[in-house]
């Protein structure tokens, strides 16, 4: 008896349903979940939402990506990989999500209704339609970088997704509870790097320093609400940023004394500039990299 593996399922799209970004033949994670939208709840504001954690995930995992073939050893490469997985993952029910309730700015050049929505909103967007922050799409830098980026963005996401299960929408709070374990371990992984960076060498220390002095300013802009997020907190689907700002601030500052890092002085908040559509030339150069074949192949299934 064949039993069908995954290699299978991506290249043989079952009924035409092949996918772009993700294949098929795998188990839906939201199964038997209830998709309708909350009473109270404007289904535009919930897909924006949506859109924006989605967006920050998507962003962060083509970020991750590039370090592969470029990790400091095989074991990284290899945990590098599975944590942009699991943001890709995370990205794919959101921006599901997105697309089935109905988001402002929908991609201006859909080349087929056929197109799944998570596709079209992964692929078919230009820079001042994506909705992420601006710690995501900063460039890497180098690995210790890299690090304190990923350690910022797994404490604050954690902090977000954590207080998500206790979402009024079903499918965000499922997404939560899934993307929590995730993001512990994401969360966890980098802050041994940065213990091991920041206590090593001279060196080490040098480039963790330095990581964390050039990631800190993009914490600026992750605590103010945007009004979509005020609406959605006031009818219980949404987290107010600014309620994890203290968590975080508390994680990050633990971190770095122990890994016998400055703490570089916190920001003053900027306001939600990538939640805007405000972005530099990194996100255009990052999505081309990003959308580039399915661009060039806008009908093509794999």
């Amino acid at each position: 008896m064949h039993e069908e593996t995954v290699y299978d399922a991506l290249a043989n799209a079952h009924d035409d349903a092949g996918h772009w970004a993700f294949g098929t033949g795998f188990d839906d994670p939201l199964a038997g979940v209830d998709t309708t939208v909350p009473d109270g709840v404007v289904p535009a504001d919930l897909g924006a939402y949506c859109l924006m954690l989605g967006d920050d995930a998507l962003v962060l995992a083509q970020r991750l990506t590039q370090w592969i073939t470029n990790a400091p050893e095989l074991e990284e490469e290899v945990a590098i990989g599975n944590i942009a997985l699991d943001l890709l993952g995370q990205a794919r029910l959101l921006l599901a999500r997105a697309g089935s309730v109905g988001v402002l700015g929908r991609s201006r050049e859909r080349a087929t209704e056929s197109i799944p929505d998570e596709d079209a909103l992964a692929y078919f967007r230009d820079a001042d339609e994506f909705r992420n922050t601006g710690l995501v799409e900063a460039p890497n830098g180098d690995f210790a970088q890299t690090m304190l980026r990923l350690l910022v963005a797994s404490t604050v996401r954690l902090a977000v997704l954590a207080r998500l299960r206790q979402s009024r929408d079903p499918v965000l709070a499922a997404i939560a509870v899934k993307g929590v374990n995730e993001l512990t371990y994401h969360r966890d992984h980098a802050a041994r790097w940065v213990l091991r960076l920041g206590d090593g060498t001279e060196e080490s220390h040098r480039r963790a320093q330095d990581g964390a002095t050039a990631v800190w300013p993009l914490l600026a802009e992750l605590f103010t609400a945007t009004d979509v997020e005020r609406r959605l907190v006031e009818v219980g689907v949404a987290v107010d940023p600014a309620a994890v700002r203290d968590e975080v601030r508390e994680v990050l500052t633990t971190v770095l004394e122990r890994a016998t890092l400055r703490v570089p002085e916190w920001p003053s908040d900027t306001g939600p500039r990538g939640r805007d559509g405000e972005h530099g030339e990194e996100l255009a150069e990052l999505l081309a990299e990003l959308q580039g074949l399915a661009r060039e192949h806008p009908a093509a299934t794999w």
